[in-house]
């Protein structure tokens, strides 16, 4: 090969993060070779050393330095100069990198599972083309390629939300994003908000949509990736894929099988946003005082058995659906597991012996450049893994068999394809039927010592009877040791010790001479247990591993030539993954609710929800808290929300974005009734924090989130504020408050803004979209003084509380002179301030008549009562009408005296 041809990773002196330069003949030489006449492996776990084999083909052969004759990297050239424009950058952490062709796929928590391993490609078009932007991602552990493209309205927070959801361990673009010390918009929103991801820049000319489609022609799996026509025209996702498979082959030294990825592409417009902040301030996945605490919502519906149950869960907490269909056969799916207890311990009981199947299909289609005795190892264990999630499939079926739902049914129909036993059936001609996945390292060290059927390999089973007869003078040894000192010995085994010798001296039992034997070495002691080896049996312990080693070499040819028939029906795997991921999500959710009364929500044009609770509060006190109602209408969809400290403003605002996010995800809602509309966006502004980072103070950190709204609102989205203008004098906060609420009434999106700024009452006079409502509270007296009591209802019409801030200082140890002082003070003001005010009566009459036609409206809409139902309810409108008529009569008399 010609020496300019390969890789090389390079700092120029006035740069600021990591260049990585490609250099390559073809899309299709690096991905399907690597030698002439063989099969590229498919992946290795990361190592000191990173080298490219040679090929005749036209394969990239990495650069090295004049130092590093080897072949191995130079790693110091991954350095990054750091001025005030670029956050601090770090190399990527390797270590975090899962070593795959080392991993044993296991069922625990999915708290490991969720470890940063995400690396994304981000590119943004030039010219008349600037902010529509491409994002390709692969999950390290799972085999994935994820594409997604970005055009409309809000594209910037767009990317900046689906990239705080990935969690990436490393970020790629282009180095034209950042030229002569300026970067772009897109640029300075990622390095600002990821300063603790590592950016890395590839030169633009590797971002190259026709080189991305043809590598995913090449590598997506068949039957189970349909993103062809999607993405054709998609050019900077399929671009930004070219480069991220550039960089993860070279970087990560790994490489793919053809047609063994899973590629999906994801649209901007399949899920509603929710952004990062929104996300925090609503605890949606992580309680914001005790990261390790489950108080947030994943927390509250997450009884997930696998790793993959709550992955999907997390990912549709952060991306509700917003496809009524697919939410209502979700709905249908739970109120099937809440009807039928059979079906949902049977399905509980058969998701919950699956292991993270994702993972384990992530080292299938990889196949390492070194064959070691780890790598050889730990094969063997995923093929046995995989044989024991085969003989899962069965017991899965036969639950689902009579299933009625249409995602059950689909299913099951699924499970019915035969190529699940084709796939077992070959590895059972390969594999011993006895041989399960089991834990304990000695069990597991046997399973794997004897997965591989007999009279396969004639040279196999003679080390496999060596192997037994070693162990077997092992237990002889231990015996024979035992009855030499007439001591209580017993054999044990551990990964890293290998076979030693325990004791455990009970009562009676003494050493002899009083110590321990001078033949026993390597002595620990905990309480009455002993643990010690001898020579004999370090010894034999040597022999044990060689004897092992020619074993796990000589199974993991056989394994290897399993494998590669296993590939070519990589896509039912897929779909088995899908279907059992999916299954324990909506276990999951079907759980949540028969711990807590939840109902099914309905979807409509109106968010209204009776007696709804906050979710996250429940689970944490144990009982329902108090309830309350909510309504919403596109007749009335600002609403107003007032009254004293601490009386549940906030927790009511939350626990209506709450509720919206449960039943956009397909799950039932605490409440007695629940209707909503789909939100394509969830934004709050809460909290009065300053930023010390970016040196903000609480108005500015306001005003941000608050631009970051309208910029970014759209017709259907919920919008939940939380003490705005605090942070500035009392007439800008509430001159500030009152233009953005007439900006967002404006909307058709729905609105709940609390304040207590009594002034944006006013409202309600002048627009008939806009609701005021309150908390009450309710005052006692007590030992000669007065007391408020929280009731935590809400109820129409704005506060007549006064001075609530002065009370909550009563409660704390301020002197009391200074409160009587500020109570007298108080009082002057308002009286100034809350002159008595009378709406004009033409304007009380257009808003009862405007109340009742979009009621009628809805009505028309939405209603599924029978005639007399019906009949009812709009008498009662025609009664509400009635009455707010008459209030505008009493209005115009008040009005006229004045």
């Amino acid at each position: 090969m010609a020496a300019s041809s390969g890789y090389s990773l390079s700092t120029a002196s006035n740069a600021n993060v990591t260049h990585f330069n490609v250099k390559s003949t073809g899309p299709s030489s690096s991905f399907l070779s690597s030698e002439e006449g063989q099969s590229t492996p498919y992946l290795t776990g990361p190592s000191a050393k990173r080298s490219c084999p040679l090929s005749t083909s036209g394969v990239d052969t990495p650069q090295t330095d004049a130092n590093n004759t080897s072949g191995q990297l130079n790693h110091s050239f991954r350095s990054f100069n750091r001025n005030s424009r670029t956050p601090k950058l770090k190399r990527t952490p390797r270590a975090s990198t899962p070593q795959t062709d080392h991993t044993t796929v296991t069922g625990s928590s999915a708290t490991s599972t969720n470890a940063v391993s995400v690396i994304v490609a981000v590119v943004e078009g030039r010219g008349l083309a600037r902010g529509e932007i491409g994002m390709a991602s692969i999950n390290l552990k799972c085999p994935e390629l994820i594409l997604s493209q970005f055009a409309d309205t809000g594209t910037y927070a767009k990317v900046v939300t689906k990239l705080h959801i990935l969690m990436p361990l490393e970020i790629l673009m282009p180095d034209t994003v950042s030229e002569k010390g300026k970067g772009t918009k897109l640029y300075n929103l990622i390095t600002e908000n990821f300063q603790n991801v590592t950016l890395t820049t590839v030169q633009r000319k590797y971002f190259n949509e026709r080189k991305g489609f043809e590598y995913i022609q090449q590598l997506s799996a068949p039957e189970i990736s349909s993103v062809f026509m999607e993405v054709q025209t998609k050019y900077y996702c399929l671009a930004a894929s070219a480069a991220l498979l550039k960089y993860f082959e070279f970087v990560q030294n790994s490489i793919y099988a053809p047609r063994s990825l899973k590629v999906s592409f994801q649209g901007s417009d399949q899920t509603a946003m929710i952004d990062s902040a929104s996300a925090s301030n609503l605890e949606l996945v992580v309680n914001n005082r005790d990261h390790r605490s489950n108080h947030c919502l994943l927390g509250v519906l997450n009884y997930t058995k696998t790793p993959g149950g709550e992955r999907r869960l997390r990912s549709n907490i952060l991306e509700p659906l917003v496809d009524v269909d697919t939410i209502n056969i979700r709905l249908d799916t739970l109120q099937e597991f809440l009807e039928d207890e059979e079906l949902f311990f049977g399905l509980k009981n058969a998701i919950s012996h699956f292991l993270d199947i994702d993972q384990l299909l992530s080292v299938l289609i990889q196949i390492p450049k070194q064959e070691t005795v780890q790598v050889a190892e730990a094969k063997i264990t995923h093929v046995i893994q995989l044989k024991h999630t085969l003989e899962l499939v069965a017991p899965l079926r036969a639950v689902l068999r009579n299933c009625k739902t249409a995602l059950l049914t689909a299913y099951s129909t699924m499970l019915e394809d035969n190529r699940f036993e084709l796939i077992l059936e070959q590895i059972k001609t390969v594999i011993n039927e006895d041989v399960n996945y089991t834990n304990g390292s000695l069990n597991m060290r046997t399973q794997k010592c004897y997965a591989v059927r007999p009279n396969i390999n004639e040279f196999l089973d003679i080390a496999r009877r060596a192997y037994t007869e070693i162990v077997d003078d092992i237990a002889g040894l231990v015996d024979q040791v035992g009855e030499k000192y007439s001591l209580p010995l017993r054999t044990s085994f551990s990964t890293a010790r290998g076979f030693y010798i325990q004791m455990r001296l009970e009562a009676g039992v003494t050493l002899p001479g009083g110590q321990m034997p001078t033949e026993f070495i390597k002595v620990t002691k905990y309480k009455n247990n002993y643990s010690f080896t001898i020579a004999d049996l370090i010894r034999m312990n040597d022999r044990c591993d060689e004897a092992l080693r020619e074993i796990y070499h000589m199974s993991y040819v056989v394994v290897c030539k399993l494998l590669t028939i296993v590939t070519e029906h990589i896509h039912c795997l897929y779909k088995l993954s899908d279907a059992v991921s999916m299954l324990d999500m909506l276990l999951s959710l079907a759980n949540a609710c028969t711990v807590s009364k939840y109902v099914r929500p309905e979807f409509t044009d109106t968010l209204a929800i009776k007696h709804g609770r906050h979710p996250i509060l429940e689970h944490i006190v144990g009982q329902q808290p108090v309830s309350n109602n909510s309504y919403i209408s596109e007749g009335s969809n600002f609403i107003i929300l007032t009254g004293p400290n601490m009386s549940g403003k906030s927790t009511y605002l939350k626990q209506v974005a709450l509720c919206q996010v449960m039943a956009q995800i397909g799950s039932f809602v605490p409440a007695e009734y629940a209707s909503f509309r789909i939100a394509d966006q969830i934004f709050t502004r809460i909290g009065v924090d300053d930023d010390l980072e970016t040196n903000s103070s609480t108005f500015m950190v306001e005003m941000k989130e608050v631009a970051y709204i309208i910029h970014n609102v759209s017709h259907r989205s919920l919008i939940i504020i939380d003490e705005l203008g605090r942070g500035t004098s009392a007439e800008e906060g509430v001159g500030i408050c009152h233009a953005i609420c007439e900006f967002l009434l404006n909307m058709k999106a729905f609105t709940l803004f609390a304040t207590h700024f009594m002034e944006l009452c006013q409202l309600q006079t002048l627009y008939p979209n806009v609701e005021n409502q309150h908390m009450q509270v309710q005052h006692t007296q007590a030992e000669g003084s007065e007391r408020v009591l929280y009731t935590y209802l809400l109820s129409r019409g704005q506060s007549e509380e006064r001075n609530y801030g002065i009370r909550a200082a009563e409660m704390t140890a301020l002197p009391r002179t200074i409160i009587q002082q500020a109570k007298a003070i108080a009082a002057k003001v308002n009286q100034k301030l809350w002159a008595k005010q009378h709406s004009d009566p033409d304007t009380v009459r257009q808003r009862a008549v405007y109340h009742l036609a979009t009621r009628l409206i809805q009505t028309a809409r939405n209603s599924q009562l029978d005639p007399d139902s019906l009949r009812l309810y709009v008498q009662g409108l025609k009664k509400q009408y009635e009455d707010e008529l008459q209030i505008a009569s009493e209005t115009a008399v008040i009005y006229t005296e004045e």
